[in-house]
């Protein structure tokens, strides 16, 4: 008896097995941000074509929201996979914004993400308040305006800033090109947003706090 109590170790909590498991609990930001949209889009699946419409026209961060003050649709907006089939955008946020968190932790890829959200949010949202102020025509004070791509586009951007030097030459190059043509063939607000928030992105990459975490040794 007093062998084995003498060859028993104190051990910690017991860490999950499965490869799936461990990366869950070291991305925790990103698995939870995940679950978040696979909730929202799978409600939203379950919902009539009017609900879904009510739904993304309450919760569009345009100028008639941010003059009536809900601002909290700068956020909730968000919530919703919007221009592309939900998984394709659920899974592009668990690869960039996983990448993120995992390369420099989940303050700092949350930050980023958000910036770009936020950023070109208030970006486009006030061009487009200047446009309405003015009378030009065609600027839109409920314009729908949701989605994850201007966090993922900042990420992106401040992913390759950051990365190896081809990455920096080339991807960012093709990634700016791309959108740029988006950009040119329909001219819609969002398009000209996502360039925006690669500008943002880039930005971010040059701030002392995010650079000295990933250029540290892993």
């Amino acid at each position: 008896m007093s062998d084995r109590l003498a060859t028993r170790t104190p051990t910690g909590p017991a860490a999950p097995r499965h490869p799936a498991l461990r990366a869950a609990a070291r991305l925790r930001l990103t698995t939870g941000y995940v679950l978040l949209l696979t909730v929202t889009a799978s409600w939203l699946a379950s919902q009539g074509h009017s609900e879904r419409a009510r739904f993304v026209r309450h919760n569009s961060s345009n100028v008639h929201h941010m003059e009536v003050g809900k601002w909290w649709t700068l956020f909730t907006s968000g919530l919703v996979v919007d221009g592309v089939p939900a998984w394709l955008g659920i899974a592009a946020v668990a690869v960039v914004l996983g990448l993120a968190e995992w390369r420099w932790g989940p303050a700092r890829a949350g930050a980023v993400f958000v910036f770009g959200h936020l950023g070109a949010t208030l970006l486009t949202e006030g061009s487009m308040w200047v446009m309405v102020t003015a009378r030009i025509p065609g600027a839109l004070s409920r314009a729908r305006d949701v989605g994850i791509s201007y966090g993922l586009v900042a990420t992106g951007a401040c992913l390759l800033a950051l990365g190896p030097r081809p990455l920096r030459r080339y991807g960012l190059a093709v990634l700016a090109l791309a959108l740029a043509a988006v950009w040119a063939l329909d001219q819609q607000l969002a398009d000209a947003g996502h360039l925006v928030a690669l500008g943002l992105g880039v930005l971010a990459s040059h701030t002392a706090w995010l650079r000295t975490r990933a250029l540290a040794p892993h």
